[in-house]
Formats: C-alpha cells, sequence, structure tokens
C-alpha cells in the first residue's frame, strides 16, 4: 500500500475469513471448543455455507470452499462490487497467497 493510501485510509477491525472443508465440523470447533456463538448464517437453516462467529470482542467467518471458490478463484482478487448482504468488498492475495477481503457496510442496507 502506498504511504498515500494508508495515510487516507482508517480500519476499525480485522475478521478471519476462513475457507473452511466442512462447515458443520468447524462450526462445531469453534462453538463447543473455543466458546464462539453463532451470528448470521447462510442459508437461515443447516446446511450452511456461511456462518458469522463472535465471541467478546472477536469475530471469526467460516466459508464453505465450494461455494467461496465462486468469489475466490486461485490466485485471484475480487473486483469491488457491493454484496446481497449489505457490504462493499473487495478482495486481494497477499504475497503469501493469503486472500485478504476489504468490506465497508453500504449506508441504507
Amino acid at each position: 500500500m502506498s504511504s498515500m493510501t494508508s495515510a487516507t485510509v482508517t480500519f476499525s477491525s480485522i475478521t478471519p475469513n476462513l475457507l473452511v472443508r466442512d462447515v458443520a465440523t468447524s462450526l462445531a470447533f469453534y462453538r463447543d471448543v473455543l466458546g464462539f456463538t453463532m451470528g448470521e448464517t447462510v442459508p437461515d437453516k443447516e446446511p450452511f455455507v456461511f456462518v458469522w462467529l463472535k465471541r467478546d470482542d472477536v469475530s471469526v467467518f467460516l466459508n464453505d470452499i465450494k461455494a467461496g471458490e465462486h468469489d475466490y478463484p486461485p490466485a485471484a482478487a475480487m473486483p469491488l462490487k457491493t454484496q446481497f448482504y449489505g457490504m462493499r468488498e473487495f478482495a486481494i492475495t497477499d504475497p503469501d497467497g493469503h486472500i485478504i477481503t476489504f468490506a465497508e457496510r453500504v449506508s441504507g442496507q
């Protein structure tokens, strides 16, 4: 990130967005072992392809890897777009291959 860009952008939090092989297994681990509680899910009932987990001030997103391949093709970035769930997002791949998604809530949603 250039110094001009980094000086004009303020980050307020970071949320790991994990692409997992089995959402139910990962959900059980984070909920039952680590004490996270479920927030929003997609769809509303199991089997989930997305789960927002929360504990204290920490959030973790679990995404089914098959569903995530649509938005995150291998070694590519996701262009800026407004998602159906009210967030404007884009993603980049860092030098180690980690996908980092930046998001902000769209006003009025």
